[in-house]
């Protein structure tokens, strides 16, 4: 009887000794953004013992359920998801409960409403988007005007909303006119010069370039300098990268709003884990974005903040 007994509790304890592993589902690797949150999730996972597997969704909310699929089918036992976008979550969260899998949000939230899911590790984006809308308002009133332009992500991802909806209060408040949006489709450089030169081609008078992602700040910048304008209008992305914290330290930009990509992997990591092992976790965390220019750069708070920002192979601080 002691042999049954010994024989039939060890399933039982090689399911307690399985190693866990964490799925993440990016919206696009081809974007350094969510490489640097699969640097998050792949060092958090390995710090907490767990395997890391990771999948691009190829900015397509179909192949995103796929891969979801997929990854239950090969039985991860939680996922971290940047989506490809807000709207299409609803079904990725009704086939998760469903399986009863773990899932946190990294970067993009799910669309309002739901509520099936472990964490959303964001940014405080609504007064993240007052603060840089105010910033930028004044940087253009110093360069002799109020018309501002931006450049932004795809409004259908509820973080630009937020971004959208609290800078247009601080525009207001402050006076500025925002004069024109222009909506990322592919987040490259090269479509924020081109939206950049438009911008500029349409509003001359435009003081000020409000950029709602790290690609856009590098995209008004290029723009300025072949107009030789750099200085003349403002600069001001959210997000950092080595490229803008380098364009931060020459002037061609006046100021970066750090959204920590490698911190909300961490986080959501941590979230996911803590849902497996049954202990607290915390609904949503929207993670502080504080302003960074030429003059703080250097202190070391900012450089703690840059580095939860990208990786130490991404390049300098």
């Amino acid at each position: 009887m002691a042999l049954a007994g010994a024989v039939a509790l060890a399933p039982a304890a090689q399911a307690q000794d399985k190693k866990l592993t964490v799925a993440y589902i990016a919206p696009s690797l081809d974007i350094s953004y969510w490489q640097w949150v699969g640097y998050g999730v792949k060092t958090k996972a390995a710090e907490l013992g767990m395997n890391y597997v990771e999948y691009t969704s190829e900015n397509s909310p179909a192949k995103q359920m796929d891969n979801i699929r997929t990854a239950v089918t090969k039985g991860v036992d939680a996922i971290v998801i940047g989506p490809v976008n807000s709207t299409g979550t609803p079904p990725v969260l009704a086939f998760l409960k469903d399986k009863k899998v773990p899932i946190a949000f990294a970067g993009i939230g799910p669309q309002a409403g739901q509520t099936d899911y472990v964490s959303a590790v964001t940014a405080n984006n609504y007064d993240t988007g007052k603060a840089q809308g105010s910033f930028v308002c004044k940087l253009a009133k110093e360069r002799g005007g109020n018309k501002v332009g931006m450049l932004s992500l795809p409004q259908d991802r509820e973080n630009a909303q937020k971004y959208l909806k609290g800078a247009t209060e601080s525009f207001k408040a402050d006076g500025c006119d925002l004069v024109q949006m222009l909506q990322t489709r592919g987040l490259t450089v090269n479509e924020a010069v081109a939206q950049a030169n438009d911008l500029l081609t349409a509003h001359p008078d435009v003081k000020a370039i409000y950029g709602m992602y790290d690609e856009a700040g590098t995209g008004a910048a290029k723009a300025l300098q072949t107009r030789n304008l750099v200085g003349k209008v403002a600069v001001v992305t959210a997000d950092g990268s080595p490229t803008t914290i380098k364009l931060l330290r020459e002037g061609a930009i006046q100021g970066i709003f750090l959204q920590e990509a490698g911190g909300q992997g961490i986080d959501a990591t941590e979230q996911v884990y803590n849902a497996l092992k049954g202990k607290p976790t915390k609904k949503e965390l929207a993670l502080v974005m504080p302003l960074v220019t030429s003059e703080t750069i250097t202190d070391p708070a900012v450089q703690a903040t840059v580095k939860r920002v990208y990786p130490p192979s991404a390049g300098a601080y």
